[in-house]
Protein backbone atom coordinates (compact mmCIF):
# COMPACT_ATOMS: atom_id res chain seq x y z
CA UNK A 1 0.00 0.00 0.00
CA UNK A 2 1.25 3.49 -0.89
CA UNK A 3 2.18 5.86 1.99
CA UNK A 4 -0.70 7.81 3.52
CA UNK A 5 -0.81 11.45 4.54
CA UNK A 6 -1.48 12.23 8.21
CA UNK A 7 -5.10 13.20 7.40
CA UNK A 8 -5.66 10.00 5.44
CA UNK A 9 -4.19 7.95 8.30
CA UNK A 10 -6.52 9.76 10.72
CA UNK A 11 -9.58 9.00 8.60
CA UNK A 12 -8.51 5.38 8.11
CA UNK A 13 -8.06 4.91 11.86
CA UNK A 14 -11.51 6.38 12.52
CA UNK A 15 -13.05 3.96 10.01
CA UNK A 16 -11.27 1.03 11.71
CA UNK A 17 -12.46 2.05 15.18
CA UNK A 18 -16.01 2.69 13.96
CA UNK A 19 -16.12 -0.76 12.32
CA UNK A 20 -14.88 -2.47 15.47
CA UNK A 21 -17.41 -0.68 17.69
CA UNK A 22 -20.48 -0.67 15.44
CA UNK A 23 -19.93 -3.65 13.12
CA UNK A 24 -20.46 -1.54 9.99
CA UNK A 25 -18.58 1.34 8.34
CA UNK A 26 -19.35 5.04 8.96
CA UNK A 27 -21.19 7.30 6.53
CA UNK A 28 -19.54 10.26 4.84
CA UNK A 29 -21.41 12.59 7.20
CA UNK A 30 -20.20 10.68 10.28
CA UNK A 31 -16.59 10.88 9.11
CA UNK A 32 -17.00 14.60 8.38
CA UNK A 33 -18.30 15.27 11.91
CA UNK A 34 -15.57 13.15 13.50
CA UNK A 35 -12.91 15.12 11.64
CA UNK A 36 -14.44 18.41 12.86
CA UNK A 37 -15.23 19.60 9.35
CA UNK A 38 -18.33 21.38 8.05
CA UNK A 39 -18.28 20.14 4.45
CA UNK A 40 -18.01 16.50 3.28
CA UNK A 41 -16.22 17.50 0.07
CA UNK A 42 -12.72 17.21 1.52
CA UNK A 43 -13.50 13.88 3.20
CA UNK A 44 -14.86 12.50 -0.08
CA UNK A 45 -11.59 13.40 -1.80
CA UNK A 46 -9.56 11.76 0.98
CA UNK A 47 -11.68 8.59 0.72
CA UNK A 48 -11.09 8.48 -3.03
CA UNK A 49 -7.35 8.89 -2.38
CA UNK A 50 -7.45 6.05 0.16
CA UNK A 51 -9.16 3.89 -2.44
CA UNK A 52 -6.53 4.72 -5.05
CA UNK A 53 -3.79 3.81 -2.57
CA UNK A 54 -5.41 0.44 -1.86
CA UNK A 55 -6.38 1.08 1.77
CA UNK A 56 -10.13 0.90 1.21
CA UNK A 57 -12.69 -0.07 -1.42
CA UNK A 58 -15.61 2.26 -2.12
CA UNK A 59 -18.94 0.62 -3.01
CA UNK A 60 -21.05 2.77 -5.36
CA UNK A 61 -24.60 3.80 -4.34
CA UNK A 62 -24.19 2.88 -0.66
CA UNK A 63 -23.70 5.53 2.02
CA UNK A 64 -21.85 3.00 4.21
CA UNK A 65 -20.05 1.59 1.19
CA UNK A 66 -16.53 1.40 2.61
CA UNK A 67 -14.47 -1.78 2.93
CA UNK A 68 -11.06 -1.89 4.57
CA UNK A 69 -8.63 -3.85 2.41
CA UNK A 70 -5.80 -4.51 4.84
CA UNK A 71 -7.69 -6.94 7.07
CA UNK A 72 -9.25 -10.18 5.85
CA UNK A 73 -12.24 -9.95 8.20
CA UNK A 74 -13.10 -6.44 7.08
CA UNK A 75 -12.40 -7.04 3.42
CA UNK A 76 -14.89 -9.90 3.37
CA UNK A 77 -17.74 -8.04 5.04
CA UNK A 78 -20.71 -8.13 2.68
CA UNK A 79 -23.77 -5.88 2.92
CA UNK A 80 -26.96 -7.81 3.73
CA UNK A 81 -29.87 -6.56 1.62
CA UNK A 82 -33.31 -6.89 3.17
CA UNK A 83 -36.65 -5.89 1.69
CA UNK A 84 -36.11 -4.09 -1.61
CA UNK A 85 -38.25 -1.01 -2.20
CA UNK A 86 -39.93 -0.54 -5.56
CA UNK A 87 -38.09 1.66 -8.00
CA UNK A 88 -34.72 1.57 -6.25
CA UNK A 89 -31.62 -0.43 -7.24
CA UNK A 90 -30.83 -3.32 -4.90
CA UNK A 91 -27.48 -1.90 -3.78
CA UNK A 92 -28.64 1.24 -1.98
CA UNK A 93 -28.10 2.17 1.65
CA UNK A 94 -31.85 2.11 2.29
CA UNK A 95 -31.87 -1.64 1.72
CA UNK A 96 -28.79 -2.60 3.77
CA UNK A 97 -29.66 -4.27 7.10
CA UNK A 98 -26.09 -4.83 8.25
CA UNK A 99 -22.68 -6.11 7.14
CA UNK A 100 -21.74 -9.79 7.52
CA UNK A 101 -18.20 -11.13 7.62
CA UNK A 102 -17.69 -14.33 5.63
CA UNK A 103 -14.54 -16.28 4.92
CA UNK A 104 -13.38 -15.95 1.29
CA UNK A 105 -12.98 -19.73 1.06
CA UNK A 106 -16.75 -20.26 1.30
CA UNK A 107 -17.46 -19.31 -2.31
CA UNK A 108 -15.59 -19.96 -5.56
CA UNK A 109 -16.85 -16.78 -7.23
CA UNK A 110 -16.52 -13.16 -6.15
CA UNK A 111 -19.44 -12.00 -4.02
CA UNK A 112 -20.63 -8.41 -3.57
CA UNK A 113 -23.68 -8.67 -1.32
CA UNK A 114 -26.15 -10.94 0.45
CA UNK A 115 -29.86 -10.84 -0.38
CA UNK A 116 -32.52 -12.11 2.02
CA UNK A 117 -34.98 -14.39 0.20
CA UNK A 118 -38.69 -13.68 0.47
CA UNK A 119 -41.11 -16.39 -0.65
CA UNK A 120 -40.80 -19.96 -1.95
CA UNK A 121 -40.70 -19.49 -5.72
CA UNK A 122 -37.20 -21.07 -5.92
CA UNK A 123 -37.91 -23.89 -3.45
CA UNK A 124 -36.92 -26.75 -5.77
CA UNK A 125 -33.56 -25.09 -6.41
CA UNK A 126 -32.86 -25.32 -2.68
CA UNK A 127 -33.61 -21.64 -2.04
CA UNK A 128 -36.12 -21.18 0.77
CA UNK A 129 -37.88 -18.26 2.41
CA UNK A 130 -35.45 -16.50 4.77
CA UNK A 131 -32.29 -17.90 3.15
CA UNK A 132 -29.43 -15.57 2.29
CA UNK A 133 -28.37 -15.52 -1.34
CA UNK A 134 -24.74 -14.71 -2.06
CA UNK A 135 -24.77 -12.43 -5.11
CA UNK A 136 -22.14 -11.18 -7.52
CA UNK A 137 -23.16 -7.75 -8.78
CA UNK A 138 -23.33 -7.71 -12.60
CA UNK A 139 -25.58 -6.54 -15.41
CA UNK A 140 -24.91 -9.60 -17.57
CA UNK A 141 -25.95 -13.23 -17.14
CA UNK A 142 -26.06 -16.47 -19.14
CA UNK A 143 -28.99 -18.76 -19.79
CA UNK A 144 -29.54 -21.11 -16.86
CA UNK A 145 -28.06 -18.82 -14.21
CA UNK A 146 -30.12 -17.80 -11.19
CA UNK A 147 -30.30 -14.03 -11.30
CA UNK A 148 -31.51 -11.05 -9.33
CA UNK A 149 -33.64 -9.27 -11.94
CA UNK A 150 -35.65 -6.08 -12.01
CA UNK A 151 -38.75 -5.78 -14.16
CA UNK A 152 -40.39 -2.37 -13.88
CA UNK A 153 -40.49 -1.72 -10.12
CA UNK A 154 -40.24 -5.35 -8.93
CA UNK A 155 -37.10 -7.28 -8.03
CA UNK A 156 -37.23 -11.05 -8.29
CA UNK A 157 -34.90 -14.07 -8.07
CA UNK A 158 -35.42 -16.56 -10.92
CA UNK A 159 -33.56 -18.71 -13.45
CA UNK A 160 -32.89 -16.72 -16.62
CA UNK A 161 -33.60 -18.04 -20.10
CA UNK A 162 -33.38 -15.81 -23.18
CA UNK A 163 -34.58 -16.75 -26.68
CA UNK A 164 -34.12 -14.03 -29.30
CA UNK A 165 -36.21 -11.04 -28.14
CA UNK A 166 -37.97 -12.92 -25.33
CA UNK A 167 -36.70 -13.46 -21.79
CA UNK A 168 -38.15 -15.97 -19.38
CA UNK A 169 -37.71 -15.75 -15.61
CA UNK A 170 -38.38 -19.27 -14.47
CA UNK A 171 -39.32 -20.24 -10.90
CA UNK A 172 -38.26 -23.52 -9.33
CA UNK A 173 -41.71 -24.22 -7.90
CA UNK A 174 -44.75 -25.30 -10.02
CA UNK A 175 -47.03 -23.13 -7.88
CA UNK A 176 -45.50 -20.01 -9.45
CA UNK A 177 -45.84 -18.88 -13.09
CA UNK A 178 -42.99 -18.17 -15.48
CA UNK A 179 -42.50 -14.44 -15.98
CA UNK A 180 -42.35 -13.68 -19.71
CA UNK A 181 -40.65 -10.46 -20.82
CA UNK A 182 -40.81 -9.10 -24.37
CA UNK A 183 -37.45 -7.32 -24.51
CA UNK A 184 -38.60 -5.19 -27.43
CA UNK A 185 -41.38 -3.68 -25.33
CA UNK A 186 -40.39 -4.17 -21.68
CA UNK A 187 -37.32 -3.32 -19.63
CA UNK A 188 -35.46 -6.10 -17.85
CA UNK A 189 -32.41 -5.25 -15.75
CA UNK A 190 -30.04 -7.87 -14.34
CA UNK A 191 -28.71 -6.70 -10.97
CA UNK A 192 -26.70 -9.76 -10.00
CA UNK A 193 -25.99 -13.48 -10.36
CA UNK A 194 -26.44 -15.88 -7.44
CA UNK A 195 -23.16 -17.63 -6.52
CA UNK A 196 -24.18 -19.27 -3.25
CA UNK A 197 -26.92 -19.88 -0.66
CA UNK A 198 -26.71 -19.66 3.13
CA UNK A 199 -29.45 -21.53 5.00
CA UNK A 200 -30.64 -19.52 7.98
CA UNK A 201 -33.00 -22.04 9.53
CA UNK A 202 -32.93 -25.81 9.96
CA UNK A 203 -35.91 -28.12 9.45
Amino acid sequence: MKPLTSRQQEILEFIRQFLEQEGFPPTLAEITRAMGLKSPHGVREQLQALARKGAIELIPSASRGIRLLNKVAERDALPLIGKVAAGRPVMTEAHIEKYCRLGPELFQNKADYLLRVQGMSMRDAGILDGDLLVVRQTTEARNGQIVVARMQDEVTVKTLRVEEAMAYLEPANPDFPIIVVDLAKQDLAIEGVVVGVIRTRIG
